[in-house]
């Protein structure tokens, strides 16, 4: 009988996808979410660029008043065939532009606004030339369409919902496929002196008919939440479940420190987006040129965003020219080549594996995996990949690090999620490595085990 489940527990870490009558029939006495099709494909683009972009960049604000001549856009020199190139050089997945911010003025020929780039001097439509750039550059396209218009006459009137269900419309038609959008709960003050009363379950509505496959992110979802802060930090404890009752999108939103955790018995599969800047504001500023972050910040970042389990978008805006700087292009390949470090052999690859898993006499004995190695190897950390078509399931695991039975070093880590990078703050020479899930809603089913 031993032989027999130590074989399928084998199999289950070789090759994840034979695991699933046995996890699905777990699955259904742990009542435990499961992502969709499009939320798994979102997980495994884990790291993609943001493009604040607009009259913000002429006017050295972060938020516009919606008073700005159209006249003032004018990226004389703007290329999104460099923005992609750079953002492909750098690792980067996708990108997410800003199509309309808070200020109203759409990167759009908008038939439902006279603030848009039809009206400027520029004239050319950057969403067209984004979405075709990245198509070229084999990206992902996505955009952030701010519900706040601090210029059209009509908000803070019903009518307001019906140019924003259009203006969707007009995106999704004409720049798709649209892979990510993403919506903030701002909410102030229009030309009118109103606020508006948005109808999200509309908009919702509005996205799902024309385009199914896209991610929508807010606060609260309904696919990705908001990680809770601007660093780019998650947790140390991630869940991708979130409960929702008794909040609205927008508004009252659970406090910062559960949309950071996530919650352990969430009754939604919602995992964390964590955005941060490059810079300290979100547009470029030519003042901000030397305090762009190192790649030493960066690859901080990742760790504590990526290593924890939520996907890092990363905001890199253009300049006045319409490119993106020297400054910001640099310390992107530099973090790049840091991140190099993940993608090496696995070390463990060849290494003998026993596999232990709790029995009916038993019960407190933990599942675990217990590598031996051939001989000594020198190794920077871990990364742990949970396959999460099963649902998210381990809260708590142990790790050893041992020489010849001699521990070297002990770590104990709640969730995997997604990915869960270890990094050692020095190379450990090791021929042993013990991982032992101390405790998961079921079995636990790992897409990768990997010494790096």
């Amino acid at each position: 009988m031993k032989k027999i489940i130590l074989f399928s527990l084998l199999i289950v870490l070789i090759r994840p996808v034979h695991a699933q009558v046995l996890s699905q029939s777990n699955q259904q006495s742990v009542r435990n979410p499961l992502p969709s099709p499009y939320q798994l494909k979102w997980h495994e683009k884990n790291y993609y660029l943001f493009i604040h972009f607009g009259p913000n960049t002429f006017t050295n604000k972060e938020w516009g008043d919606g008073k700005e001549a159209t006249a003032i856009f004018n990226p004389s020199q703007m290329d999104c065939d460099q923005w992609c190139r750079i953002a492909k050089a750098a690792g980067a997945k996708g990108i997410i532009i800003t199509a309309k911010h808070h200020d109203g003025f759409c990167l759009w020929p908008s038939k439902f606004s006279t603030h848009t780039v039809g009206q400027s001097i520029f004239k050319r439509d950057v969403l067209a030339e984004l979405s075709a750039a990245c198509k070229k550059n084999g990206l992902l396209f996505g955009v952030y369409l701010s519900p706040w218009d601090r210029n059209h006459p009509d908000y803070g009137t019903e009518q307001y919902n019906t140019v924003f269900v259009n203006m969707l419309k007009e995106i999704f038609q004409n720049y798709g496929p649209i892979w990510e959008l993403w919506w903030d709960g701002a909410n102030g003050e229009g030309p009118n002196g109103k606020k508006q009363i948005y109808d999200w379950e509309r908009f919702e509505k509005t996205v799902r008919s024309i385009s199914p496959q896209t991610v929508i992110f807010s606060d609260i979802g309904p696919d990705i939440r908001w990680i809770g802060n601007e660093n780019g930090n998650a947790s140390t404890t991630n869940w991708n479940l979130l409960d929702t009752i008794g909040f609205k999108r927008g508004i009252g939103a659970p406090p910062n420190d559960t949309l950071q955790q996530g919650n352990y018995r969430g009754a939604n599969y919602i995992p964390a987006e964590a955005d941060v800047s490059i810079r300290p504001g979100w547009f470029y500023h030519q003042t901000e040129n030397n305090q762009v972050k190192s790649a030493d910040d960066l690859m901080n970042i990742y760790l504590n965003s990526v290593g924890r389990g939520a996907n890092l978008l990363l905001n890199v805006p253009p300049d006045d020219r319409g490119l993106i700087s020297s400054y910001d292009s640099s310390a992107l390949i530099n973090f790049f080549k840091k991140r190099s470090l993940f993608d090496g052999p696995n070390l463990l690859k060849n290494a003998s594996i026993s596999i232990g898993e709790p029995d009916r006499n038993n019960i407190k004995k933990p599942y675990s995996w217990y590598y031996v190695l051939k001989k000594p190897v020198l190794i920077n950390g871990l990364i742990l990949e949970e396959d999460l078509k099963y649902g998210q399931k381990i809260s708590a695991v142990n790790i050893t690090i041992s020489i010849s039975g001699e521990t070297k070093l002990q770590q104990k880590i709640t969730t995997v999620g997604n990915k869960r990078i270890i990094l050692f703050p020095q190379p450990i020479e090791t021929s042993e490595v013990a991982i032992v899930v101390l405790e998961s809603k079921g079995m636990p089913v790992f897409k990768t085990l990997k010494a790096f």
